[in-house]
This record gives C-alpha cells, structure tokens and sequence, in this order.
C-alpha cells in the first residue's frame, strides 16, 4: 500500500474514532443528569430529617400559622418512654365487636408486615381506653421492620419489654387488656381521627416530649421550612434573654414567643 492511500485510510479511521468519541459523550451527557441532580428538598428522607431535628412544638405552631387548625393530639397521648421520632402514618383502625373469630384482627396484623423503615403505626381503638391496642408482640415486629414508632388511640401493654426494646409508643394510657375476642379489625391506610384529629396514610407523625403532631403529607415540606425557622428564632432568643435579662426585649427583637 502506498503512502497516499494509507494516509487517506488512517484519516478516515481518526475521522471514525472521533465520531464515535463524540457519540459516547454526548450519550454520557445524556445520561448524568439523571444522576446527578442536587436532593430533592421534599423528598422523603430530605423531610424526616428534618422533621427529626426540630421540635415538635414548632411544628405545632407552623401548622397553626399556615392551616389555621389544630393537628397536635391531646396531653391525655403520652410516651411510655421519652422519645423522638417522625415518620410516616400507617393508618388502623378497630371496631369494637364481640366474638370468637380467630381472624377477626388478621389485618391488623398484615399492616405491620406491610409496613417498614420511617413507618409510623396510628392505631384507633373504638372506646379503647381500656383496651391495649399493642404489646410486645407487636412492638418487637415493628422493631424487627425498622418501623420509627407507634401512636395508639387506646391503651398499650408489656411497657417494660417495650422499653427494654427501646421501640417507642405514644397512647392514651397503660392497660394489661387485650382486644382479642373484643375487636375486629376494620381497615388500615384509611383516613382515621386519631385522639380528635385526622390522619391520613403517609401523613408526617412527628413526636417528642411535648407530644404527637399530625401534618398533612401535601403541606409538609412548607410546614418543615417554617419550624425551622422558628426553632432557629426561639433557640436565638435563649442566650438574648440571659444577656438582656429581658424577655419582652427579645421577643421583639425576634418576633417570636
């Protein structure tokens, strides 16, 4: 082969490569971004650490602000346990009812084995303040699932073993009852009023020492960005109030009581 004509044969072949360079790359490009966009701001885990860092009365009050409605449960829902949490509502619900149907809480059941990591089971039991909606049993399967807590509408039981496991629930009193051959189950992930208020699966539970706090899933990365700014403001004010030795001066430097 002459010199022309190889010359003409390794041009065509760079001429190639660089094609197929420029094809790759733009094919590279094409692709990154879907990779490489910047985290979401309302995705889930985004939300639940926040929601797991700010106080729970802040969130109390954002939902006032921009609901205009109360979604905080009642002083009478208290932890077995001091405890935060937030997660995910996983919605049950009990009717009371007599019988000796072995099957009559199998749902109640199956939800816990449906649900999994930052669930939350919201349990409601009809006229359950007598009645122990959880134990042991159940709070180990929920454990064992990485669920991030539980809030019952109704009693709970085996507390010693609950805080042995460390599994944190929130409920309307401590009773040694069981809803077998009482109950039947009549739902779950369906939108029930828990200790007064609605909740709604996949609604945001945050807890803490002052309580439980329902928000609505729709509203909560706007309710998420207004606590923390109120968080951010009242924690300010801490050291502003120590120096002043004046409350009303920081309240209206900050705006915020």
């Amino acid at each position: 082969m002459n010199k022309a004509i190889l010359r003409k044969v390794k041009g065509q072949v760079s001429i190639a490569i660089l094609a197929l360079v420029v094809l790759i790359t733009a094919a590279i490009f094409a692709i990154t971004p879907a990779f490489s966009r910047p985290t979401d701001p309302t995705s889930d885990a985004d939300l639940l650490d926040g929601y797991r860092h700010v106080e729970v009365a802040s969130v109390s009050d954002a939902m006032e602000k921009i609901a205009g409605q109360r979604t905080y449960l009642s002083h009478n829902m208290r932890p077995i346990f001091t405890s935060k949490f937030a997660g995910f509502a996983i919605t049950v619900k009990l009717k009371k009812e007599e019988n000796n149907d072995p099957h009559a809480l199998d749902g109640m059941l199956a939800a816990i084995d449906q649900g999994g990591p930052n669930s939350v089971y919201v349990m409601v039991i009809e006229d359950g303040a007598n009645i122990a909606g959880m134990g042991g049993l159940m709070g180990t399967a929920m454990q064992a699932r990485d669920f991030s807590g539980a809030v019952i509408d109704g009693g709970v039981r085996d507390t010693a073993y609950l805080k042995k496991i460390g599994f944190p629930v929130f409920a309307t009193g401590t009773v040694p009852s069981t809803s077998v051959g009482h109950y039947r189950f009549a739902g779950a992930n369906i939108p029930v009023t828990c200790d007064g208020v609605q909740v709604n699966a996949g609604d945001i539970v945050a807890a803490d020492s002052d309580g439980v706090v329902i928000v609505p899933r729709a509203r909560a990365s706007e309710v998420l960005s207004m606590a923390q700014d109120m968080d951010f403001k009242e924690h300010s004010m801490y050291a502003y109030i120590e120096k002043l030795k004046s409350i009303e001066e920081a309240v209206k430097k900050f705006g915020r009581l």
